[in-house]
């Protein structure tokens, strides 16, 4: 009887390495998935230039107004959510400025909902329902590259206008050849086979936290590595945004504490007052003439203070 399924899917491939894993003994077993794990950071680093292409088109469309969109199914949408769902709280995006979504629903997030994978008119429907415009970008998860929920979603913004980004574990693939930009990190078969939450899972959750932050720091959403426009939404938060400003501006925890409330929270405005000598009205007017970027501001005010 012919196989249904495709043999020429990494992901779907038995892996060589671990035929006999369940004869191992539990250390060995252990190092066995460690060996294949650190396969993937290599994967990832393969699909450098792709990356790096998606984050410039992503940020340059987020300039103009748009937003970054995650689509995927199961393990992959779940990883999507997850990346949306950390913007806010790490680098002040707005609400509706980076979304994820996941086939089925939020049930889906905790729970696997029979068959939501396969619809692509689900798919579709799910992005037709945000008014996608052309200054959108979507990036369609899937590990096989091949979820009909995933297809239909791309499909839909393509007939938008808006930017495509594939990211999957197998290339050639019905994703990676329908989008703008495609991210294949060929991760190979699993530890157990088709159990893609584990090594694809992995690349995954890596090139999103890379696209992420690459758009965040294109944005000015950093200065330096310090997370400045982070929202200090609880006591963890509000220690880190004082030492974001102690670390940016050479300042004792007290100082910072208290230049930090005098700017109302504001951590970017805490900087620029520090290093600049302005108030906080004239920080915040700076900020809004560069778009939110510090190093913009601090290299326009260079040659005056020279």
């Amino acid at each position: 009887m012919p196989h249904s399924w495709d043999p020429g899917s990494l992901t779907e491939s038995r892996n060589p390495a671990t035929l006999e894993i369940d004869n191992l003994s539990t250390l060995e077993l252990v190092q066995r998935i460690n060996a294949e794990d650190r396969r993937v950071p290599e994967a990832v680093a393969n699909q450098a230039e792709p990356i790096a292409a998606a984050i410039d088109a992503i940020a340059q469309r987020m300039r103009q107004g748009g937003r970054l969109i995650y689509l995927g199914a199961g393990t992959s949408g779940r990883l999507g959510v997850l990346d949306a769902a950390e913007c806010p709280p790490t680098f002040g995006t707005s609400p509706g400025q980076v979304i994820g979504l996941i086939a089925g629903g939020e049930k889906a997030l905790t729970q696997a909902v029979e068959g939501a994978e396969d619809d692509p008119e689900a798919g579709a429907l799910a992005l037709q329902n945000l008014e996608l415009q052309t200054c959108d970008s979507v990036v369609g998860i899937a590990a096989s590259g091949r979820t009909p929920f995933v297809l239909g979603g791309i499909q839909a913004a393509r007939k938008s206008g808006a930017l495509t980004i594939g990211l999957a574990c197998n290339h050639p693939s019905p994703l990676t050849e329908q989008v703008d930009i495609a991210i294949a990190p060929l991760v190979g078969p699993e530890v157990i086979l088709g159990s893609t939450r584990m090594k694809a899972g992995t690349a995954q959750k890596l090139v999103l936290n890379t696209l992420s932050t690459g758009v965040m720091i294109r944005l000015g959403k950093t200065y330096g590595n310090l997370m400045v426009d982070l929202q200090a939404s609880n006591a963890k938060l509000k220690r880190r945004a004082e030492r974001m400003v102690a670390l940016a501006c050479d300042l004792d925890a007290a100082t910072a504490t208290q230049l930090l409330q005098a700017c109302d929270g504001e951590v970017k405005t805490a900087i620029l007052v520090a290093l600049m000598g302005c108030s906080p009205q004239e920080a915040r007017q700076h900020l809004q003439q560069a778009h939110g970027r510090i190093r913009q501001v601090l290299n326009s005010a260079l040659p005056q203070q020279q």
